[in-house]
C-alpha cells in the first residue's frame, strides 16, 4: 500500500490534519503488511477498500473513521484491536 497516495486520498475524502492522515496511513500500512485482513477476507487491502470502508463510518475525521472501522473488524474477527488509533502528534 501506497502511504503517500492513501494520504492524499484521505485527505480529498475525509479532510484531517496532516498528522491525522499521516497515522491512518501508517496503521493501514501496518495492518496491510501484517497480513491479517487479506487472511480474513481473501483480499488485498488497498486505499480503495479501505476508503469504502472508511466511507461507512457515522462521521468524524480519518482517525475516528479509522478506529471506527477497527472496531468493527475485531468484534466480527478479533485481533484487529492492535491497529487502533490512540494519538497523533499535530
Amino acid at each position: 500500500m501506497d502511504r503517500e497516495v492513501l494520504m492524499l486520498h484521505l485527505r480529498q475524502a475525509f479532510e484531517g490534519t496532516p498528522a491525522e492522515r499521516r497515522t491512518v496511513a501508517r496503521a493501514a500500512g501496518d495492518l496491510a503488511d501484517s497480513g491479517a485482513f487479506e487472511r480474513d477476507f481473501d483480499a488485498e487491502l488497498t486505499a480503495d477498500v479501505l476508503l469504502e470502508h472508511l466511507a461507512d463510518a457515522p462521521g468524524g475525521g480519518p482517525a475516528e473513521r479509522w478506529n471506527w472501522w477497527m472496531g468493527a473488524l475485531e468484534a466480527s474477527h478479533g485481533g484487529y484491536r492492535e491497529f487502533r488509533i490512540t494519538a497523533w502528534a499535530e
